[in-house]
């Protein structure tokens, strides 16, 4: 399940590119795959990593030397990295896991280079309301969400740091009503019929991805869609 779209964030050849907080590998094997890169990921999480290696190994392209993977267990407030390291930065449904958000975006403005682009991706501010409101086990649980962003407010933090901001849309509206039924029957979610048949529909749409769905979700996305993705450029120094 993507959530950046490539299309709006475009890679080149040779780019190093860092996934900041990579979870369990979907953006930082996407990127590798989508072109000739250099792909970093970095987690707090050694489990998500191993899983990342894992996923990583029937994708591995060990004879083109135009690509590299590369894993890192790190900080997000304090990058094992130099300053104006990376040409693209991905940082997708992380913030809101963050206390210190604002430090986060500080490091990542450090090690992205001028012109360098940095996608961003939190949850919309009204589906993740009313899953807070059916469960506060959804956001009590150890590494949950500590905070509901308003889009607006955030691109503005992140512009205050130097980015131009140039595109935004939304994601996995399909995934919105999932989650309002999971927090809904949060304690015997593993074995709701409504959350189970409705956990095979997303694997069905997502493996098949039939025009129905797809159209569906496309006109969705832009009041429903559970992330909202915003895409910056970082300023070049005069």
């Amino acid at each position: 399940m993507q959530t950046v779209d490539f299309s709006h964030f475009p890679l080149a050849s040779g780019d190093l590119v860092l996934d900041l907080g990579c979870g369990e590998g979907r953006h930082v094997i996407s990127a590798y795959l989508a072109a000739d890169i250099h792909s970093v990921g970095v987690d707090l999480s050694l489990d998500d990593l191993r899983t990342t290696r894992e996923k990583f190994s029937e994708f591995e392209e060990p004879g083109n030397p135009a690509k590299s993977f590369a894993l890192s267990s790190a900080n997000a407030l304090e990058l094992p990295f130099a300053d104006d390291t990376f040409d693209k930065v991905i940082c997708s449904e992380v913030l809101e896991h963050i206390p210190d958000y604002q430090g986060a975006l500080r490091e990542i403005e450090r090690v992205l280079k001028p012109g360098g682009l940095f996608c961003a991706s939190v949850p919309r501010r009204w589906p993740e309301k009313i899953c807070w409101a059916l469960s506060e086990g959804y956001y009590r649980v150890p590494g949950g969400h500590v905070r509901i962003f308003r889009s607006r407010e955030l691109r503005d933090q992140i512009e205050q740091l130097g980015f131009r901001h140039y595109y935004r849309h939304g994601a996995h509206a399909l995934h919105a009503p999932f989650w309002w039924l999971k927090c809904l029957f949060w304690d015997s979610q593993d074995k709701n019929w409504l959350v189970r048949q409705y956990h095979r529909l997303l694997v069905w749409d997502l493996m098949e991805r039939p025009t129905l769905t797809r159209v569906l979700e496309k006109l969705m996305n832009p009041f429903m869609g559970k992330s909202v993705v915003m895409y910056f450029r970082k300023g070049v120094p005069t």
